[in-house]
């Protein structure tokens, strides 16, 4: 079993080679769901020479103990569910709840609300259904502000939703005019 600092270092590793640079690893992933075989990713985990001693077992328990549920196995095959910046990774339009939220910093947060969010150097704009994700993630730059989304509104705009599952939606883009802050003690609040 992995130790909790090994387990964040073989996460980051994993999601090298599974979001961004899936090629440097000799990796081929999928292109219809961002998928490789497990036995595949062992093999190149272990092919880095600090990390020749991963088992199969360690990578399940990263997948498992992912605070953000970052992966997916299924049917022998692992992937990233979300956060790709290599090759688009095609998903199924779904219909999302009437409300989203995305979570963000005080910094960014003036731009946002004047161009909307966009999905920066990533193929799609991060959501989710509760502020529990959305938290993890703005959390991590500064000071946190949790936004909520008006999918209806952003889906009149032109936006298209996808579900990546685990409650993480996915979008092209989201207009500013769909977009609001989420207020302490609101309803899916949290306080930061």
């Amino acid at each position: 079993m992995l130790n909790e600092a090994s387990e964040k270092s073989l996460s980051k590793l994993m999601t090298k080679i599974l979001r961004h640079t899936p090629e440097q690893f000799g990796i081929r992933l999928e292109p219809a769901d961002g998928s490789c075989t497990l036995a595949a990713l062992l093999h190149a985990i272990q092919a880095q020479p600090t990390w020749a001693w991963v088992i199969q077992e360690d990578v399940e328990q990263v997948v498992r103990q992912s605070d953000k549920q970052r992966f997916e196995i299924a049917d022998g095959r692992i992937r990233a569910r979300y956060g790709h910046s290599h090759d688009q990774v095609q998903y199924t339009p779904g219909e999302p709840p009437a409300v989203l939220y995305h979570g963000t910093n005080t910094k960014a947060l003036p731009l946002i609300l004047r161009e909307g969010l966009r999905p920066m150097n990533r193929q799609y704009v991060h959501l989710s259904e509760g502020t529990h994700f959305a938290t993890l993630a703005g959390s991590r730059r500064g000071e946190l502000v949790i936004l909520k989304v008006d999918t209806a509104s952003a889906k009149r705009q032109g936006a298209t939703f996808y579900y990546a599952g685990n409650e993480v939606w996915l979008a092209d883009r989201i207009p500013a005019a769909s977009l609001s802050k989420n207020n302490i003690g609101e309803k899916g609040a949290t306080k930061p």
